[in-house]
């Protein structure tokens, strides 16, 4: 892309969503990821009303009396956007393309992080990470990740969901808010990764996807490519059976999802490139808050 071009789209895109994290998520963010990062401040007498989980018990037993552990919320947290770059991000049949949601999606919730004087870093993945920037605060930085995010051109074109999130656990010390946001068209194993990365960090999940994946058109004989393989077939798509398996592909596909966010216990929603996504992750932060 040239950088005129490149230079006008960062403008667009940090207008649009700067301007929607800062009237409608600055409050709603806030909410719904304080206290993530606590630290220890002091010990104190124990008052009726305070969790006994606090106690701190060898103080208690030196001074014969009940002491509890005071913690305060860590001023900034460290926040990691996890962003699929896949060739299936490609997709879109109404508005926009799943990727072009993506990047939406990634620079409003990192304007929603600088202006609650946040950390925000990105690794970009396919089936490998492509991209690592560490996090730091700060337009300039916010700018580079739009760029990028925008721009970059990975080296592969598939999709390997466990690859990051192992990443995401070595590289980050320091307990993070992470949001992964990806299509999730991956059919390898990827639930021990997300597990494990949510108990270290606090991790959320954000579904992009073509509603034409769940109810395709009927409109005849249709040349299908593979994004990510490269593979190409006719499917004629007004046929029944064609609908029917179509069909029970993306259910299989949603409780597939659906069971591994579960049974990991993060967090998540799915956004269709047709939705509002400003709706979609303000419910998102309203179950967190």
């Amino acid at each position: 892309m040239e950088t005129s071009e490149l230079i006008k789209k960062v403008r667009k895109i940090e207008i649009k969503t700067r301007g929607l994290s800062h009237n409608i998520f600055a409050g709603q963010y806030h909410s719904a990821f304080k206290g993530r990062g606590m630290s220890f401040s002091e010990v104190r007498e124990y008052q009726y009303g305070d969790d006994v989980r606090d106690i701190d018990w060898n103080v208690t037993a030196r001074f014969n009396k009940p002491y509890v552990k005071v913690f305060e919320e860590e001023r900034e947290l460290t926040v990691m956007l996890i962003v699929d770059l896949s060739d299936s991000l490609d997709f879109g049949t109404v508005s926009r393309t799943k990727r072009e949601m993506v990047t939406e999606i990634a620079a409003t919730l990192a304007f929603a992080a600088i202006q609650n004087n946040d950390k925000i870093g990105v690794i970009f993945f396919t089936d490998r990470v492509e991209k690592f920037i560490p996090p730091q605060k700060g337009r300039k930085h916010i700018l580079y990740i739009i760029r990028e995010l925008i721009n970059f051109e990975p080296q592969s074109q598939r999709t390997d969901v466990a690859v990051p999130l192992e990443f995401l656990t070595n590289a980050i010390k320091k307990r993070c808010t992470a949001f992964m946001i990806s299509d999730f068209i991956d059919n390898g194993d990827y639930r021990n990764a997300m597990t494990i990365a949510n108990r270290k960090h606090d991790l959320v999940a954000i579904q992009v996807y073509d509603r034409r994946l769940a109810s395709m058109p009927k409109i005849g004989l249709v040349k299908f490519r593979d994004a990510e393989t490269g593979e190409e077939m006719y499917i004629d798509t007004s046929s029944p059976k064609v609908q029917e398996n179509q069909q029970k592909w993306w259910k299989a596909q949603v409780a597939r999802l659906n069971e591994i966010f579960n049974k990991s216990r993060v967090d998540s929603v799915s956004i269709s490139t047709d939705q509002d996504y400003v709706k979609a992750l303000l419910n998102l932060f309203a179950k967190r808050s």
